[in-house]
């Protein structure tokens, strides 16, 4: 049968293009499919945040704390280094400082095996680290890390955060932290059981997106045994503080 003029001779479909992955485990060709490239997913990238950099004011005592971290690697694989601390009449407290390898296990969840160690004008504790971290319902931030300590103890972490959008720039996030431990550490002032809790409201506004200037109210303060300890210690076992900070991120 002979083709009406203009119309292309019937025939075999063109061959798909054939794309060999670099990273590949072997040499075997990877074929789109329908021409539909596969997204590239394994390029490496900086990322650093500030969450918390404030002054908190009350009537008994000042300090200054401060809550941030960064990671270097691919959307599976990161090197994460974090750290928080406060610094109260010149002596550092509180300082926890993690260098963790993540691995993304969900869309919005990774999971993070490193070490921890509790380094200020205290003694020095080191620990085991794995934990989850990531998004849950609704998009709220939440963390939770178990720990064992070079000492034979045993402790654990929840932490967790929600942005409420007032505006496009104006954003009301509710904040809160606690740490639970299976042995007291009388030097370090941690007491077994529930041991310590750090909460906040902060309201935020955006000038930028890398940047914000907030206000907030925070609480932190001990509980259960390492509220007696502290107490013996003639230390300062909780308190309410107005603060004010900054949050930024690159």
């Amino acid at each position: 049968m002979t083709a009406r003029k203009g119309t292309p001779h019937p025939g075999p479909h063109p061959a798909a293009p054939v794309y060999h992955a670099a990273d590949a485990p072997t040499a075997t060709p990877v074929v789109y499919l329908g021409n539909m490239k596969p997204v590239m997913d394994h390029a490496r990238y900086f990322h650093g945040i500030m969450d918390e950099l404030e002054g908190r004011y009350a009537p008994g005592g000042s300090d200054f704390r401060w809550d941030g971290e960064a990671w270097y690697g691919t959307d599976y694989n990161r090197v994460w280094l974090k750290s928080e601390g406060t610094l109260e009449r010149g002596r550092l407290g509180d300082g926890d400082h993690e260098l963790l390898y993540s691995r993304a296990i969900s869309p919005y969840f990774n999971l993070q095996g490193g070490v921890r160690a509790d380094i200020d004008d205290g003694p020095t504790r080191t620990w085991g680290a794995l934990g989850v971290q990531g998004l849950a319902l609704y998009q709220f931030e939440f963390q939770a890390t178990a720990y064992a300590s070079d000492r034979g103890r045993f402790a654990a972490r929840v932490e967790g955060s929600y942005d409420f959008l007032l505006t496009n720039r104006l954003i009301l996030q509710p904040q809160a932290e606690f740490n639970l431990y299976t042995k007291s550490d009388p030097a370090r002032q941690v007491g077994a059981g529930l041991s310590d809790v750090d909460t906040g409201l902060r309201l935020r506004y955006e000038i930028w997106r890398k940047f914000a200037p907030y206000v907030a109210v925070t609480y932190s303060g001990y509980l259960t045994q390492a509220r007696r300890i502290v107490h013996d210690q003639q230390g300062e076992t909780g308190s309410v503080r107005f603060s004010f900070g900054i949050r930024g991120w690159f």
